[in-house]
């Protein structure tokens, strides 16, 4: 079962959560040792994100610096296939348009398939850090609206090659990004939503948001959606606060704001355990609410991190 069906064969909130691929080289056991904490509270899906590869700069003994290309967290692709064999849970890989040719996501796609995998995020992605802007790989896509035309195509069979014969469709669900309080490189907020309507339009099923920690921005971002003919479910993502640099950190890296009160508590937090308590119990309330107010799923960002996440869905599920 895909995610559009999930959502719209509950008659109430659905529970997923994310996870990171390992590190290239640390221990690949952690990642079931966090399903496994979970599973005893029916996730309905869970999301496995995909990063591209990176710029380094190494020093060599001769004092030269040498420029090299790696990839930390590779095997997104396995790491979902055997998820999803071994829990029988639904997997959502996350696609990337950053780091990736058309080609490249297409034999992508036709290994997912090969594995039974039928859902996707549909992601732009991040430029390399040594770059101001966003830059496609030759051959690559610009942008998630472009990146969710190709999806959709292979529902009808249509692959890049034009001349091959008899082809046969591939049917993918695709959940996009939304960003209720506008992607950091949005002029303005009325832009980034038209950016977000060209993913739907193009034909994303649903979509998924950015971590926000107060529940009215949610709300009004779904409201927004709805005047300008965005109708498609909308997943509030939600991100428990584990570390207390996470008070800085947050807004900075994914530029969202945090409400007063949830930043006097963390200010008071003498170390990771006492914000990890204060991120957990606000991370509780906001799902409460967003639950009463009957939102589709509730997608909580655990970054490897599973007990508060745990203590979350004991609470509010």
């Amino acid at each position: 079962m895909n995610v559009i069906e999930i959502i719209n064969n509950s008659d109430k909130t659905v529970f997923s959560f994310e996870l990171l691929p390992p590190l290239k080289g640390s221990d690949t056991g952690k990642i079931c040792r966090t399903i496994e904490s979970l599973v005893d509270y029916a996730p309905q899906y869970i999301n496995i994100t995909t990063h591209r590869d990176e710029m380094v700069f190494v020093e060599l003994e001769n004092g030269s610096i040498e420029k090299r290309v790696v990839r930390k967290r590779p095997g997104t692709v396995a790491i979902a296939s055997a998820i999803q064999h071994k829990y029988g849970i639904p997997v959502v890989p996350h696609i990337l348009c950053g780091g990736f040719s058309k080609s490249e996501t297409e034999h992508v796609l036709i290994d997912l398939n090969f594995m039974d995998i039928h859902n996707i995020l549909a992601l732009r992605g991040d430029g390399l850090k040594t770059d101001h802007v966003f830059r496609p790989n030759a051959d690559g896509h610009a942008n998630a609206a472009e990146l969710v035309e190709q999806v959709v195509n292979l529902r009808s069979g249509k692959y890049l090659e034009p001349d091959l014969k008899n082809t046969a469709p591939l049917n993918f669900c695709v959940g996009v990004a939304g960003y209720p309080e506008k992607h950091f490189e949005a002029p303005n907020f009325d832009t980034d939503l038209n950016y977000l309507k060209q993913k739907v339009d193009a034909g994303a099923d649903y979509i998924v948001t950015q971590m926000f920690f107060d529940n009215q921005v949610y709300y009004d971002f779904v409201a927004k959606c709805r005047a300008i003919g965005i109708n498609v479910p909308i997943i509030p993502g939600i991100k428990p606060i584990n570390l207390t640099n996470q008070l800085t950190v947050l807004p900075k890296l994914f530029s969202i704001n945090l409400p007063q009160d949830l930043a006097t508590e963390l200010g008071k937090c003498k170390n990771n355990d006492a914000a990890k308590q204060v991120g957990t119990e606000w991370a509780i309330q906001q799902s409460k609410d967003l639950v009463a107010h009957n939102v589709p799923s509730l997608h909580i960002y655990t970054y490897g991190v599973s007990d508060n996440t745990r203590k979350i869905v004991e609470a509010v599920f």
